[in-house]
């Protein structure tokens, strides 16, 4: 956390060494600009949202997706979870995270980390994150906006351990039989495949969060599964001590694009940044979100990594036509 708030503490603090005012040599009123142009409000946030990476990662994309963002120069950089496979035993989760360290490196700008089930449900994912990256749910704040990072894998030890089992045989019949007979295993049809699992031990924390910051101009509720249609879940809880103030939320976890509208704010489920695709559930495509705040205001505005290219209409460290929509390859 100390090094996320130094990075974007050292990110504004070089925008605002380059500000100046607007300055011309015209006189009279007739000028040829609708109105002069201004600053930037200091207090002005961008940060990009990607996707899952995971059921199967298909090579070269998320890379040339780190290339893509990093032309957009976002203050920071977060995800929805999904980052590795995972699975495998400890030599091999490091070497993941290596591999996903350095290319997320390429983007060029603080990156923070959300955890989702590949990436968290074993005891042995669990340990391997808390030794690379701390905390598995946490908040931070930056320039008055409040950011809660959500782990729905926050279960007990016995259940994680039936559920890793589960996991892992779900995980051969995918490889082997696809993702149709997936969907039947007892896995998939889990309650905390489908929606996740909250402590009340997270839950509390987060209401106390939002009790002490409840001045933040906007919050941004990060959680990898859609963890508020379960019937009864902590999440709940975060929902009601958010009631009176503005915020937005994002998930992963299905791999296809849907927007919601949940007690007048704005659910978003994106879609996939280099993951499987399952074009037959909704839209299932490549894609980040660039999100600004400014002011009281959020633009939300879903970039398809298709369209991103660098000033030679190339996209950028690419050795080949890249695929971002599996059903149109």
């Amino acid at each position: 956390m100390k090094s996320i708030a130094f990075a974007l503490a050292v990110s504004i603090a070089s925008t605002s060494a380059f500000a100046q005012s607007f300055e011309h040599g015209l006189s009279g009123e007739v000028t040829p600009w609708t109105q002069e142009l201004r600053n930037n409000d200091p207090g002005d946030l961008t940060f990009v949202l990607h996707s899952d990476l995971t059921g199967g990662e298909r090579p070269g994309i998320f890379e040339l997706a780190a290339r893509q963002i990093g032309l957009l120069r976002p203050e920071f950089v977060i995800s929805v979870g999904d980052l590795i496979e995972g699975g495998g035993d400890r030599e091999a989760l490091i070497a993941e995270w290596e591999s996903f360290d350095a290319r997320a490196a390429l983007i060029g700008v603080p990156y923070v980390y959300v955890g989702g089930n590949h990436d968290l449900t074993s005891l042995e994912e669990r340990e391997v994150w808390t030794e690379r990256y701390g905390p598995t749910y946490y908040h931070f704040r930056f320039k008055d906006v409040l950011f809660l990072v959500l782990d729905t894998e926050d279960m007990s030890a016995e259940r994680r351990e039936r559920l890793a089992l589960l996991s892992a045989e779900a995980g051969e019949v995918f490889r082997t039989d696809g993702p149709e007979a997936f969907a039947k295993t007892p896995y998939a049809l889990s309650t905390e495949f489908l929606t996740g699992t909250i402590s009340k031990a997270q839950g509390d924390y987060f209401v106390d969060v939002i009790a002490a910051n409840r001045d933040a101009r906007h919050t941004f509720v990060i959680t990898h599964k859609p963890a508020w249609e379960a019937e009864k879940t902590e999440f709940h809880r975060i929902e009601d001590a958010l009631s009176d103030m503005p915020y937005t939320v994002f998930n992963g976890h299905e791999h296809f694009y849907e927007y919601r509208e949940r007690f007048g704010r704005d659910y978003i489920q994106l879609a996939t940044t280099s993951g499987a695709q399952f074009y037959n559930k909704g839209f299932s495509e490549d894609h980040v979100m660039l999100v600004s705040v400014r002011g009281n205001e959020v633009e939300l505005v879903n970039l398809m990594l298709e369209g991103i290219r660098d000033k030679m209409i190339e996209y950028p460290g690419a050795k080949s036509e890249p695929c971002f929509a599996t059903a149109r390859c």
